[in-house]
């Protein structure tokens, strides 16, 4: 974002802030609980004018933001497919173990394949890489977006059929969070994306309907073609046994509530049940 910000005659600094979800890393998400774990430090800077964008991962973003704050744009987004490091799914041997930081991961993972072993694991992409090459895991699932990122694409062992291992709402996706007004927020509509925006729109559209946040067990992808915009949602129990699936489409300037109406019928179909099952299970695992 600072080479695209520059390219446009932009002077930019990159400041790291370390938030508490980058901290706490010994404790699965699900159990730290709360919402932001990866964004408050950074909005808190933002409300303080310490920063003047901040970049996220939108599937980190909570649908609802901070007083005083906006989301000014959604850049191209990158291949929001999860992926197998280390192995194809069909490949991995009964009792394979498979690390995951993710309820929805794992719970897709048992779905497909409730022979093997879902471990958890938390950590950056180099750690958790480090972890898989030392023999502690077979195998991991992990984001095609931050190995690509990294240049890490030859660790992939296999793209995951985003009709099939649904992502997490936004995968892929980042956002620039600004001051609702100014010229931070006039500067960073220069990296905006509209066809982008309008499927992570409805994907979020579909979260915030549903109820829940990051660490829902719900899978949603949308695309796009010349007029329209398909969603195709997925909540699954956390020990993968029940599962349900829901797609629709509609003009791409429906998306919003194209994801509302999307989170209706999974709630019509019994997703709260499973919703609220998850977190228990995740707590006790977390014990």
């Amino acid at each position: 974002m600072k080479a695209r910000l520059t390219e446009q005659g932009h002077e930019a600094e990159i400041i790291i802030i370390r938030t508490k979800g980058d901290k706490i890393l010994d404790v699965p998400l699900a159990r730290i609980g709360g919402k932001g774990l990866f964004t408050k430090e950074i909005e808190d800077a933002l409300l303080r004018d310490e920063i003047d964008l901040a970049v996220h991962s939108l599937k980190d973003l909570p649908t609802i933001l901070p007083q005083g704050l906006t989301i000014a744009a959604m850049p191209q987004r990158e291949d929001p497919r999860d992926v197998l490091v280390g192995a194809t799914l069909a490949s991995l041997p009964v009792g394979a173990r498979v690390g995951t930081g993710s309820l929805r991961r794992a719970a897709q993972l048992r779905a497909l394949r409730p022979d093997i072993q879902v471990l958890h694991i938390r950590g950056n992409v180099d750690t958790r890489i480090r972890k898989h090459e030392e023999g502690q895991y077979d195998a991991l699932v992990m984001a095609s977006a931050g190995l690509t990122r990294l240049g890490l694409q030859s660790k992939i062992g296999e793209y995951l059929d985003p009709t099939q291992f649904l992502p997490a709402v936004a995968q892929g996706a980042l956002a620039i969070e600004t001051r609702a007004s100014g010229e931070a927020w006039q500067v960073a509509r220069g990296l905006h994306d509209p066809r982008a925006a309008a499927a992570v729109t409805a994907e979020r559209s579909l979260l915030e309907h549903l109820g829940g946040g990051c660490q829902v067990p719900l899978g949603a992808h949308a695309v796009l073609d010349e007029a329209d915009i398909y969603l195709r949602a997925i909540v699954v129990s956390a020990d993968g046994k029940q599962q349900i699936r829901c797609e629709a489409k509609a003009p791409i300037e429906e998306a919003e509530s194209l994801g509302a109406s999307l989170a209706q019928e999974l709630l019509q179909a019994g997703a709260q049940q499973i919703v609220e099952q998850a977190s228990i299970f995740a707590a006790k695992e977390g014990e």
